[in-house]
Parts: C-alpha cells; structure tokens; sequence
C-alpha cells in the first residue's frame, strides 16, 4: 500500500450514514456512535429516510440534532409517497437549520401503498428541488454501480442516473459494491454520455455475512463467488467473519481511493467499530 495515495485530496469526501433509530436507547447508542465517527472529521453525516416517507419525523429529528452539534448534516429525501407541499415544508425546515446537502432519491413503495404521490422519479424530485431552492442545497443524488433491479436494462439505468444529474444533481453516492470493475466501468460508461459529476463509492462493512447476503441479493449486489465461499467457510466463527471482512473491504478501498475514486461513504448501520478500523487502515 502507498501511503501517499491515501493522503486524503481537499476534494474528497468521506462520510458516513446512518439510519434513524426507532427507540429512545437507539438514539442514545446513535450518540455514541456519532461521537466516536466524528472525531473522523467527516465531510458529512447523512441519515435515511424510510419508504414512502415512514420515518419522515424521525429523519428530520436526528437531522436537526446532528446540525446543532456542528456536524454536516445530509438528511435522504425521498419522492415516493410525497406531495409538493410536503416537500416544500422540509425543505423549508432544512433551510431554517443552516442545512445545505441533500440525498434525493426516489425511494420505495410501502407494501399496501397503492398512491406513489406526486412524484415518480428522482429526476423530478431533484428538479423541484432546484425550482424551489435554487443552489441552497447541494444535491446527492443515487448511483448502481451493478444496475438497479429494476431497470429494464444497463443502457436504460445509466439513461435515468443522466437525467437526475442533468436536473441539477451536483453529485451522487453509489450503492454499495464489492466489485471494483463494475465501478470502474459504471464511471467510464456515465462520463462517456457526459455526466461529469463525482460519483463517489457507498462502502459497505461486513460483520455478519448471511444478513449481508439476504440483503445483497434484494437489491442487485453481487458479492463474488469467491469471496461468498470464503465466508461460508466460516460458519458461525464471527472472529474470522469480521477479520476477513475488514481485509476485503479495506482492499476494495484501498483500489478505489488508489485509482482516483472522489471519496468514499460508509453505510455504518449505526456502528462506528468497522467503519473506524477501515478508516485508520486506510491511512486516513
């Protein structure tokens, strides 16, 4: 490994995301972690937004208070099951706070939701954005590396990816991946249709690999076979589980920062342990 190329550029960035907690203990182990992460320096903490707007509340309660701590903060924003006005009222919430990123997404449809709302597609919610705000914010926008699982085909996923950053998406954050050449590819492919955009790695940690492959399986990650035969070979030794999943991760980081990735951002789930590990590896 070379530590110069790990030196972290001016332009990078490196963030972290959370999810936010459904219980008053969950809030308090979210401050601890939040505590730990930040003396990272991150460019920024995001937090999720549930589907059809489950969680709209509890987003925008950890949002606030991660901001009066003095930490950037990104809350997701998602259409689905959305209103233009109340969009415009979080917007205007964001704005009273001083917050000035945002992750526009499109987000799923709850199970039993027949309405998807006023918007379909991250495109038009990135767009409203902008109308409504003009360049207050800067806009995340979503990125699938592996194609998402619902795209008719890869030409077609990469076409709508365009079309949210021809809205006014200022960058976007992938989908977590273990294969560093559908990255490569995915970016080589977007800035040939000339999305110039940074499109910056989601990294994923693994601690517990069958819940990992449940999950990668729903939304379209691969996890390669040699790697999933390795952690099969574990079974329940979570020692070995955790050990080898830093090492896979840390390298897959490792080539992506190596090779000119523009940051990295870490799905912690909530945890601080690995993703700190991965980053003290690093070098960072």
């Amino acid at each position: 490994m070379n530590p110069s190329l790990l030196t972290p550029h001016p332009s990078r960035t490196l963030s972290f995301e959370f999810f936010p907690p459904q219980t008053a203990e969950g809030m308090d182990k979210l401050r601890a972690t939040r505590r730990q992460l930040a003396q990272l320096k991150p460019a920024f903490f995001s937090c999720t937004f549930g589907a059809g707007g489950s969680t709209r509340d509890r987003t925008l309660e950890t949002v606030l208070e991660i901001q009066s701590e003095g930490h950037p903060a990104a809350p997701h924003l998602s259409c689905i099951g959305s209103t233009r006005d109340n969009v415009r009222a979080v917007l205007d919430r964001y704005q009273a706070a001083g917050i000035r990123r945002i992750v526009a997404l499109r987000g799923d449809l709850p199970s039993g939701m027949a309405d998807p709302g006023e918007f379909r597609y991250a495109n038009e919610l990135v767009a409203f954005i902008r109308a409504e705000t003009g360049d207050w914010f800067h806009i995340e926008v979503a990125a699938y590396p592996e194609y998402h699982p619902q795209a008719k085909n890869p030409r077609d996923d990469l076409l709508n990816f365009k079309r949210k950053v021809d809205a006014g998406a200022d960058s976007a954050i992938t989908q977590y991946f273990y294969n560093a050449d559908a990255y490569d590819q995915f970016v080589d492919q977007a800035q040939a249709l000339g999305v110039n955009v940074p499109i910056v790695p989601g990294i994923m940690p693994i601690a517990n690999f069958s819940k990992i492959a449940r999950f990668s399986d729903a939304c379209g990650t691969e996890i390669p076979r040699w790697m999933r035969k390795k952690f099969e070979g574990f079974g329940d030794d979570s020692a070995s589980v955790r050990a080898f999943g830093l090492d896979v991760v840390t390298a897959l980081c490792d080539r992506l920062l190596a090779s000119g990735a523009p940051g990295l951002h870490f799905y912690t789930l909530n945890q601080a342990g690995l993703t700190s590990t991965i980053w003290q590896r690093l070098g960072l």
